[in-house]
């Protein structure tokens, strides 16, 4: 796997940029994360989800699907896909630190 330098912190990553250890990622590494992403600024909204993901990850074990996020963190699918263009789940959780998302191409 390769090495990344993000927020001053050298991380592991897979051939596609997703860290390896969720538990290497910071919150300072989400806009560096973002910008790669083609998100330039990371709003309120923005971290909302990530922080959702993070902790429903950290408490269940899987990363949580678009009806999961949808369901329990307030934020609804056409903002998910205005937040996170072209694929949502896979784009939060890249920047959230966490792997891909089951079903994700």
């Amino acid at each position: 796997m390769a090495m990344k330098n993000l927020a001053g912190k050298t991380v592991e990553v897979n051939d596609e940029g997703f860290l390896a250890n969720p538990n290497d990622w910071t919150e300072d590494m989400a806009p560096e994360l973002a910008k790669e992403e083609g998100i330039n600024t990371l709003t309120e909204q923005h971290l909302k989800v990530i922080r959702f993901m993070r902790q429903d990850y950290k408490e269940k074990g899987q990363i949580p699907t678009i009806r999961r996020i949808k369901n329990a963190s307030g934020v609804g699918v056409q903002d998910l896909y205005a937040l996170f263009p072209e694929g949502p789940a896979k784009k939060a959780a890249k920047i959230a630190g966490l792997g891909k998302p089951v079903g994700c191409v």
